[in-house]
């Protein structure tokens, strides 16, 4: 089979790679544009870009697919990759983790199949593992999908699950996810090159959104229960990461456990800060015991190595 990749992070990137590698021709990549990033702002090709030069395949990166765009330059580029795609030969499309939306005028070309990293039809949208990892989920998944119009609502080639593990975060999680929906992806296209699969609606019920997380939902407010504040933590980690501000520092928080014992005492206030009992933070239902932190310019830091450099007894987040 012929296959076209959509996809732009690593989680695309590695299914991109599986199929690679087994043996499926892929005569074209399409991509988000290159983005600034790091302190320089340098420009960088997302790890699709870089696995398909790697490998002498032709990348695509247009601003948009939608050809009647009010913008003048989104729609031109529309128009010559809807061009580059007509005049490709290809069995069918896949797609990963892109984020562009594919118009009708793309997906009546050729059967488009996408990679989603949930059990559809919950967290549908942008954020699943970091949505079903907050939400407090015993398990999650990848669903390989037909794709239509609405918003991951296409019927179901395959699924299966994943345990999300107590100590999970949205990196591991990810990881374990990218791997799964690697094999799918090469099960599901081999099977389809024996014969037509059976596509499974999805249920009407169960629906929920995975919204696309914002820098501002990763502020910690510890009036919020302890297993609240450490599921979130968890899904912030690697990104936005949660923070708070001590003494009008902000501080990353990248690990914490929460405990049953309540305080009584104002939320965010550090109830112990040493090396025997670590750090120790108020909050509404339980405490939260951080075991990782990192401070503005510093390394990622165990709780007892941070204090060595920042002190916190007696203090109270906000």
């Amino acid at each position: 089979m012929n296959v076209i990749f959509a996809g732009t992070p690593e989680f695309a990137a590695e299914a991109l790679a599986a199929l690679h590698a087994a043996g499926f021709t892929i005569p074209l990549v399409l991509t988000q544009p290159d983005r600034p990033a790091g302190r320089g702002l340098q420009l960088h090709a997302s790890a699709v870009k870089q696995f398909a030069l790697a490998h002498d395949i032709e990348v695509l990166q247009p601003l948009s697919l939608r050809q009647d765009s009010a913008d003048p330059l989104r729609a031109e580029q529309a128009r010559a990759a809807h061009a580059r795609l007509l005049a490709t030969d290809y069995d069918v499309m896949v797609v990963a983790a892109y984020g562009l939306i594919l118009p009708r005028s793309t997906l009546d070309i050729r059967p488009c199949i996408n990679i989603h990293g949930s059990l559809l039809p919950r967290w549908r949208g942008a954020a699943p593992i970091h949505r079903a990892i907050e939400a407090g989920d015993r398990e999650t998944g990848v669903t390989i999908m037909q794709m239509e119009e609405g918003l991951d609502t296409g019927p179901m080639l395959m699924i299966e699950r994943v345990a999300i593990d107590a100590t999970d975060t949205t990196a591991s999680l990810h990881d374990k996810l990218a791997a799964l929906g690697a094999r799918m992806i090469v099960a599901t296209l081999q099977k389809m090159a024996q014969g037509p699969l059976e596509a499974v609606a999805q249920p009407a019920a169960g629906v929920t959104y995975a919204a696309k997380i914002t820098k501002d939902e990763a502020r910690l407010d510890f009036a919020l229960p302890a297993q609240q504040l450490a599921r979130q933590i968890r899904a912030f980690n690697p990104f936005p990461g949660a923070h708070a501000q001590v003494n009008g520092v902000t501080i990353k928080i990248w690990g914490a456990e929460a405990l049953d014992a309540g305080s009584g005492a104002l939320a965010g206030q550090v109830l112990a800060a040493d090396a025997t009992h670590g750090i120790v933070i108020a909050c509404n239902g339980g405490t939260l015991r951080l075991t990782e932190l990192q401070k503005p310019g510093g390394k990622r830091l165990a709780a007892a190595e941070f204090l060595k450099g920042f002190p916190l007894a007696e203090l109270c987040f906000d």
